[in-house]
Order: C-alpha cells, then structure tokens, then sequence
C-alpha cells in the first residue's frame, strides 16, 4: 500500500531535503524514523529538493507499506520520535501509481523578506534595511506569467533536461514591517525562486528596469539576473494533487 506523509519542517539546521552523503538532510531524518516506527527499512519519496536552510510548510512524500496505518495514532507517535524542527502534518492513503514528485500539478512558494531588524526572525526571513518599491516589483513579477523558459534563473551546470515552467502566479503584498512574495508554479528550477526574487529586489531598488527584466529573462545567462537571496526566507508552503489519487478508505 501506497501512502503520502505531509510535513513540514524548519530547514535552518539541515542540509536541504535531499540525503546527501557526509550531511544532515530533512529525508534522512524522515527515512530513519519511520524505518525504527515500523520496524523495516523505509524509502520516502518526496514531492521535490529544496536547498540548505529552506524551510517547508507543506511538502509530501510517499512510502510503501504492507499494512493499513491508523493515521490519527501514527502522527502522534511519530511527531514524538521526530526533532521539534520537523513534523508530521497527515498520512494519506493513495492509489498505488501516486508519485509525491510527478503526481504534482503544483507547487507554491513564498519568501519573506523582513524591512529593518527583526531579532526573531534572524533565521526566518531576509532583513533589509530600506524599503524597495513594491509596485514596481508586481510590475516585474507579472513578466514571469508571459514566459515559460526560465534559464536565466537556474543553479549554474544543473542536469535538467528542460528549463520550461508554467507560473500561474507571481505578486509581492506588505503585511505591517513584512513583504511576502508568493510564487505558483507546475515546477520550479534549482535556485529559481531565490534568483527571481533577487531579481525584482533589483527593480524595487532601481538597479534594473522592466524593460531589463525582459531582456535578462531572454538571454538564458544566470549571469545577467539578480544575486540570489538567502535561502532561509524561502518556505516550500504548497502541493497540490488530483483529488483521484487519495483513497478514502
């Protein structure tokens, strides 16, 4: 039986989601810990990377189990082996072809950029000093949904086969001392939403104009687009799926 595992987690002390060999990753505390609930060696499976210091408010994963899980009680006893920095949200059963990374028709991400110094959010969101102008930067967020190769915005020497993404949203909002930028797409790029968000900073500072951000987004070269921004003002914050690939019972 297929399942989906709903988390989330505080990426400042992990080495992003992905195991890596010499470094403490998101998926190698998940795998560990399921693997001593269950008593059996559990892969996971999830619905994308983020990167060191990432944060996620909703990312799935899937695992194979050959029992029937009670949800209510698993959650609980998993959320009290796992560190206070990750968490379990739900398990969900699913059809047995479900994939966490290729049942996705979705993704959502947001980064919080905080304006002046905030001791509490040293670690959670981007600190600037002064700020930029926001309506300049929706201006430029709105080029993003009349393109959908992405080059400029991708890590340098990544093996994807295609740069092509769908962004369905792109819009910057205040909320008090906070600006939130949230970004919807079918699938994003290493490095993308960093890239993009240094990018329109670029423009709320009048260092590029929009004019420019057309022509950055057509030479294909990250070295014509912004400095990416920290990564931990950046959250993982939804994935969607068809409705047909959970079961109910």
């Amino acid at each position: 039986m297929r399942y989906f595992i709903e988390i989330a987690y505080n990426g400042t002390h992990y080495h992003g989601w992905q195991i890596q060999p010499n470094a403490l990753s998101v998926q190698a505390v998940v795998e560990q810990t399921l693997s001593t609930f269950f008593r059996n060696e559990i892969k996971v499976v999830g619905a994308g990377r983020t990167d060191a210091g990432v944060h996620a408010k909703q990312l799935f994963a899937h695992f194979d189990l050959d029992e029937t899980i009670d949800a209510e009680n698993t959650i609980y006893k998993l959320n009290s082996f796992l560190p206070k920095d990750i968490s379990v949200q739900n398990i969900l059963r699913v059809t047995p072809e479900a994939h966490a990374r290729f049942s996705a028709t979705s993704r959502e991400y947001e980064y919080v950029v905080s304006l002046g110094k905030d001791p509490f959010a040293q670690e959670l969101a981007y600190q600037i000093h002064r700020a930029p102008n926001m309506e300049q930067m929706n201006k430029a967020a709105e080029i993003l949904l009349h393109y959908s190769d992405f080059q400029c915005f991708s890590r340098s020497n990544t093996d994807v086969k295609t740069y092509l993404c769908d962004v369905k949203k792109a819009v910057w909002e205040k909320q008090g001392d906070t600006l939130l930028f949230t970004i919807t797409a079918d699938r994003f790029l290493r490095n993308m939403v960093r890239a993009v968000v240094g990018t329109l900073l670029d423009v709320g500072f009048d260092k590029v104009s929009l004019e420019d951000v057309h022509t950055i987004i057509k030479s294909k070269d990250r070295g014509n687009a912004g400095a990416s921004v920290p990564a931990h003002g950046l959250y993982l914050t939804k994935v969607s799926y068809p409705e047909t690939i959970f079961l109910t019972a």
